[in-house]
């Protein structure tokens, strides 16, 4: 029997925009009886973990159902090399018929007689046009946001300018809605500036957010009541925000890449540590550099004398070690550090020997760093890091800066450069550090009940379910 409320969500595939999706489902169902969830699982070659981190999460889910959509051609591969969110957006459009067929399967199986039973479509932002495909099913459409409020106020102020109007580096600094202080045009997003398909995707899908029932962002007031404020004044196109994290998954997403054995010796090098002594260096799951650049890390590890934990994604071989490291690294670390290829970056961050994090500025790992109280050492290095590098730093004083519009085609970060940044980010007297530890009472006040991110829930519930 199902739940007389059912909402499918159809995330998008990669591990980040799936991580905090399935958490807000868990939320939902848990919070009220009303609902059933639907999981349209999208499948595609680039990201084949993705199918099973959802299949762990749901398997003690039983109000949350599975549905593969079925696999499609690809758009040609070149379209990744000019544009990734061009190639998504293109991607996605392919599936809409094999979702409204899916969507009429769920409706069919329900009797005539009972009144709409799918309440909502929650789309993740490249999602966005699966609004055509719910508007012809009578479903409203809400935007499930992985990243923050201030992401979705540059997106809306895309519609200020046209579809040509690429952005350039010379530009004056934009007075964006959402963001109290001028921003350069340096730290805004590689797809901004793409004139291969990839600002005027982001453009189209900004015209979307405009046709959804409300904006659910993994935020919460306390971070970024300034910019929830802004698109909610009056005076802003946008629908309905509805801050509703921080959602993390505080077991972390299973990696097929982490055997138990590795796990351990992580978490176990890690007692070994005195508190809040250890750096952990983690750039995300698409972040790695060239030899060159590695070894200007390991150059700066050296000579700032830091106990380190490096995810290093494709660790040094017996064949590279010499092109990545310098000479005799691997052996004057012992005790001091350890490089591993992935770390359980959730239980990592939450361990009481963890000082500081050097971080890609990843929004999930920005939340994760301010639920654990671990300060940031700004290394951004695609999506909208660079604008999320920026908030941090000069707008909230919530991390230290080492770098806030890094491109890594054409950057290079100085050992000189790492180690004042590392040197900055252990001093305990920097106010990095206060502002951390109190926005992490604050987010976790935000959920608990009668927390802002509660209340918001409530709200949205409230507004699914037509109660008001």
């Amino acid at each position: 029997m199902k739940n007389n409320a059912e909402l499918i969500f159809i995330p998008s595939p990669g591990i980040g925009h799936l991580t905090s999706s399935l958490e807000f489902a868990q939320l939902l169902i848990n919070r009220d009886n009303h609902f059933s969830v639907t999981i349209l699982s999208i499948k595609i070659p680039l990201n084949p973990f993705s199918d099973s981190y959802i299949k762990s999460v749901l398997a003690s889910q039983p109000q949350i159902n599975l549905i593969d959509l079925p696999l499609v051609e690809l758009p040609p591969q070149e379209l990744i090399a000019k544009s990734f969110e061009h190639y998504i957006c293109t991607f996605m459009e392919s599936l809409k018929p094999h979702v409204k067929a899916t969507l009429q399967n769920i409706l069919s199986s329900y009797p005539r007689s009972e009144s709409q039973p799918v309440v909502g479509l929650v789309l993740d932002l490249f999602c966005l046009s699966m609004v055509d495909v719910g508007n012809e099913l009578g479903i409203p459409s809400y935007m499930f946001m992985t990243s923050s409020v201030a992401f979705s106020a540059f997106m809306l102020s895309l519609l200020n300018r046209e579809i040509e109007n690429v952005f350039n580096d010379s530009e004056p600094d934009l007075l964006i809605p959402g963001f109290p202080d001028p921003v350069p045009p340096s730290v805004l997003p590689d797809a901004a500036f793409n004139k291969d398909g990839g600002y005027a995707a982001f453009y189209k899908l900004a015209q979307r957010f405009l046709d959804t029932k409300g904006i659910i962002v993994n935020s919460f007031s306390d971070l970024e009541k300034y910019a929830i404020d802004a698109l909610s004044d009056g005076q802003s196109q946008a629908p309905p925000i509805y801050a509703v994290g921080p959602l993390i998954d505080l077991k972390g997403p299973p990696n097929p890449n982490l055997d138990q054995a590795q796990h351990d010796k992580i978490l176990k090098w890690l007692d070994e540590q005195t508190p809040s002594s250890v750096m952990f260096l983690c750039f995300g799951s698409m972040g790695g550099f060239a030899p060159s650049q590695t070894r200007e890390i390991a150059l700066a590890l050296q000579s700032s004398g830091v106990r380190f934990l490096w995810a290093m994604r494709s660790p040094p071989t017996a064949d590279n070690v010499d092109r990545t490291l310098p000479e005799g690294f691997l052996e004057w670390m012992k005790g001091r550090g350890m490089i591993c290829e992935w770390a359980p970056q959730v239980e990592v961050l939450a361990h009481k020997a963890i000082g500081g994090f050097v971080s890609h500025c990843g929004w999930n790992s920005i939340l994760e760093s301010l639920w654990f109280g671990v300060p940031i050492l700004t290394w951004p290095i695609y999506a909208e890091q660079q604008l999320n590098a920026f908030w941090l730093v000069r707008q909230y004083g919530l991390a230290v800066e080492l770098r806030l519009d890094y491109r890594r085609s054409s950057d290079f970060v100085t050992a000189k450069e790492i180690e004042e940044g590392l040197k900055q980010l252990m001093d305990k007297d920097n106010a990095v550090h206060k502002n951390v530890t109190e926005m992490k009472e604050k987010a976790r006040k935000a959920v608990l009940t009668s927390g802002s991110s509660f209340i918001s829930v409530g709200k949205l519930i409230d507004n699914i379910l037509g109660r008001k």
